[in-house]
């Protein structure tokens, strides 16, 4: 698949997803007319929510890195998304869950690209991935969905819904040598606060993501470069959540603790 954007179903399901995310309401399947038929189709829907929104992609989301995310959403493997600009943050922003049903945030480690891995007929491996690496962030993903049941939507459907993407935060650099760790074995904590002063917080470990955030790149690269697309220099990707999603609520803050990789923050507005 190219970067073609004249396929009037795709445009058509494109402009059906994109009314939804803007008014924050959320639709049972797309029209038959218009509906993606296989993984394909599905991309091709996604690749067209940039052009109908009129906004640029700042880089790569991937969803269902985990066995549990994939068996949630009743898919056999990993699905790529697009970071839409208007829809990343930066670290502390404020966001407002309104229109929001999913209602849970994210801890990811998140890889920024300083070569570009242009598509090719070979498989990039992983360390020729990662020697394209510029850096290494961590970030909050507040995902969504414009289905009302995105549990049964399948996979074609929810590739059109942008892989559920929502909104996204993306925390500094890291300034440890993180080529150096064992990023599956890293381990992070997920803490949030609540508007009432209480605190919890769960944990999570750098292998819940395709057992390596690391292989969880690789096979974004692969993927694009089975659809005819590039991995840029210059784009993030964030790889998945590294553990179970953190509940969350209006006035809630939230941080994602990477130890020597760093930590990012974000606060929800009481709406």
């Amino acid at each position: 698949m190219n970067e073609e954007r004249d396929d009037p179903r795709a445009l058509q399901a494109a402009c059906r997803v994109w009314r939804h995310w803007e008014d924050g309401t959320v639709m049972d399947a797309l029209p038959p007319d218009c509906r993606p038929v296989d993984r394909a189709a599905g991309y091709a829907a996604q690749a067209a929510l940039a052009q109908v929104g009129g906004r640029s992609s700042l880089g790569w989301k991937i969803a269902a890195t985990s066995r549990a995310g994939q068996a949630h959403i009743a898919v056999d493997g990993p699905l790529a998304g697009r970071l839409l600009e208007g829809r990343v943050h930066g670290d502390g922003a404020t966001l407002s869950l309104r229109g929001n049903r999913m209602r849970v945030a994210e801890p990811e480690f998140v890889f920024r690209l300083g070569r570009t891995l242009p598509p090719r007929e070979s498989p990039y491996g992983v360390e020729e991935v990662l020697d394209a690496v510029e850096a290494l962030h961590v970030g909050l993903e507040v995902p969504d969905s414009r289905f009302a049941d995105f549990t049964r939507a399948g996979e074609a459907q929810l590739l059109a819904d942008n892989a559920c993407a929502g909104q996204f935060v993306l925390g500094p650099a890291a300034a440890a040598d993180w080529r150096a760790l064992d990023l599956a074995a890293h381990r992070a904590i997920g803490r949030v606060r609540r508007a009432d002063g209480s605190t919890w917080q769960r944990e999570g470990l750098g292998a819940n993501v395709l057992d390596d955030p690391r292989l969880a790149l690789a096979w974004l690269a692969n993927e694009l470069s089975g659809l005819g697309l590039e991995l840029a220099a210059g784009e993030v990707v964030t790889t998945g959540t590294c553990m179970p999603p953190l509940e969350i609520a209006p006035g809630d803050a939230v941080e994602a603790d990477f130890g020597v990789l760093g930590r990012v923050t974000l606060r929800f507005a009481a709406d």
